[in-house]
């Protein structure tokens, strides 16, 4: 329960409703507050026990309690408390069906994910790991290079990124990979070793992972379908190339081990064959800080590295293989691989062939990753590649704002477990989807936010009360996205007050995130960060709720937060 002691508005506010249930009276009877939960909060299901039991909770004076009443204190706390807040508190355990295959999920996935900073000169850490864990990242990146003495090094190649032991790396996945989540992490393997040291990086794995590695398929194995979150619970899945079997390797031309691997490249690689424009932008800028880097790019295209067989035996449900077009992979791709792409080209993919991208992802796991001209570590919108169903849609943790807010919003759901079920309109083999297409879905709706008061703000860096406002962002398919601003309340931060109607029309809200965003207004054009609260549309409680709010590194701001009454049919 919130204990803070609320400013004199929001107090009001609260009072002129317990007034209004109670006709004036002091006391408001459980009879009364039932109706107050079915007219206002619109909990449909509540009935006269439920009302009884938020009496119990909340109210501590015992004549009240005797007469199944609320006095206003009590009615106070419970409207203060996670009751009332804007996130739907049964989503704060995983809920969903957890045994549908992985590609039937958003899976939590960061890229660079041993990077503190920049992908240059920053610090690569042991924490990053640790911290993207906490969060309930389900998808960890490792770049692997040869290093000294035979011990495989994690770090950003060509760069002066520092470098970490990859046996340390494996150590720390082992202690704190299902701290917050037990269901399956999958460690991304951007692996430029020697086969020598990948013999190295297997036994690591081997024998640091133990049985938590998958290193066989499940037996019984599953009904031709990928395995659930639920079959790998406690597993930790390598994803990485794969050498063909034996019969392909035969039918294949020559019999070297260099041609015995699936011909796929480096993400690195496949982000310059695949985006010229990016190539040589992303060429120029690594070529001022390490001018042989031009001369490597250009040439490591002209051979192929071969996997070893003890890591390529520990690939199982996650073998990565190029991405040719849709027709190939529908053709020739099996459901235990998956692709990567850059962001760029999963952008054209998803503009000019939207249902395709859709229908791919119905069976296959796809990956995305930043841009290698994103050398500062900024990333793109998530919600972009959500929209088509792209399950492992990487994000550089590190990098703070828009893109992690998002992330943190979406999954928060479903217990922060790191695994959120994609909305059936991504998985019907019915209907056709496009996003980009702006059509109504069959869960349309019409989305009412009375943004009415603020309270406990923190003040701004000059010391002096805020002069606030509130951003309401939806973030969806592109015809739904839309932002909505309150007018801007001058020197009050213990509690402003907007009082501001908005309304949004949404034609597939189940793929909808809503983002609060306060900030201060600095100057006629320009406004501060000060605070934001992002949560999924199917999270968000109806009625009169509060908004905690968020720091910039996604901590609590508590006791600061946002009061607004939330209707939709």
């Amino acid at each position: 329960m919130r204990k803070a002691k609320a400013p004199t508005s929001r107090r009001a506010d609260i009072q002129h409703l317990h007034q209004s249930y109670a006709s004036g009276q002091p006391l408001l009877p459980a009879r009364a507050l039932l109706s107050f939960l079915h007219r206002e909060q619109m909990e449909t299901t509540a009935n006269e026990e439920t009302a009884e039991s938020l009496i119990d909770r909340y109210e501590i004076e015992e004549t009240a309690r005797e007469s199944r009443s609320m006095t206003f204190e009590g009615f106070f706390r419970y409207m203060e408390s996670k009751d009332c807040c804007v996130f739907n508190q049964a989503h704060a355990s995983v809920y969903q069906h957890m045994e549908k295959p992985l590609s039937s999920y958003f899976i939590s996935s960061s890229h660079n994910t041993y990077l503190t900073g920049d992908q240059i000169v920053g610090k690569s850490h042991l924490d990053a790991y640790v911290g993207a864990l906490r969060k309930g990242c389900r998808c960890l990146e490792i770049d692997c290079w040869d290093g000294p003495d035979m011990e495989p090094v994690v770090y950003h190649g060509y760069t002066l990124t520092t470098k970490i032991l990859f046996k340390d790396v494996v150590a720390t996945v082992e202690q704190h990979a299902f701290g917050v989540s037990a269901y399956p992490v999958i460690l991304s393997l951007e692996n430029h070793c020697s086969v020598e040291q990948q013999e190295v990086m297997a036994a690591y794995l081997v024998s640091i992972l133990g049985e938590k590695l998958l290193s066989s398929p499940l037996d019984p194995a599953t009904t031709g379908d990928l395995p659930s979150p639920n079959d790998l619970m406690y597993k930790i899945l390598i994803k990485n190339k794969k050498l063909k079997d034996h019969a392909q390797a035969e039918s294949a031309s020559g019999t070297e081990a260099e041609e015995s691997v699936d011909d796929v490249e480096d993400e690195e690689e496949e982000e310059e064959d695949n985006d010229e424009d990016e190539e040589e932008e992303e060429r120029q800028t690594k070529a001022k800080f390490w001018p042989h880097r031009k001369a490597v790019a250009k040439t490591k295209h002209k051979k192929k590295v071969a996997v070893a067989e003890a890591l390529s035996d520990l690939v199982v449900y996650t073998r990565s293989v190029k991405f040719i077009s849709f027709t190939h992979s529908k053709d020739n791709q099996n459901l235990y691989e998956n692709t990567s792409m850059a962001e760029k080209k999963a952008r054209k993919l998803a503009k000019a062939s939207g249902a395709d991208f859709v229908q791919h992802n119905q069976r296959f796991l796809s990956r995305i990753y930043p841009a290698g001209s994103r050398t500062s570590s900024t990333n793109y919108n998530p919600q972009e590649f959500w929209n088509v169903g792209s399950q492992l849609v990487a994000l550089n943790f590190q990098s703070l704002g828009l893109s992690m807010d998002l992330n943190d919003g979406r999954f928060q759901d479903n217990g922060g477990c790191g695994y959120v079920l994609k909305p059936a309109v991504l998985m019907s083999s019915q209907e056709t989807f496009d996003p980009s297409c702006g059509q109504h879905g069959p869960n349309s709706t019409h989305l009412l936010l009375k943004m009415i008061s603020g309270s406990n703000l923190p003040i701004s860096r000059s010391g002096k009360p805020l002069d606030s406002f509130v951003r309401v962002e939806i973030h969806g398919i592109p015809s739904d996205s839309r932002k909505k601003t309150t007018h801007t309340v001058k020197n009050n931060s213990l509690s402003p007050h907007w009082g501001s109607d908005m309304n949004f029309s949404l034609s597939v809200p189940e793929l909808c995130l809503i983002r609060f965003c306060v900030r201060e207004q600095t100057g006629l054009l320009s406004s501060d960060f000060v605070g934001q609260y992002t949560l999924p549309f199917t999270s968000l409680k109806k009625g009169y709720r509060w908004v905690p709010l968020r720091s910039r590194d996604g901590c609590s701001l508590d006791p600061a937060s946002l009061f607004v009454f939330v209707w939709y049919p």
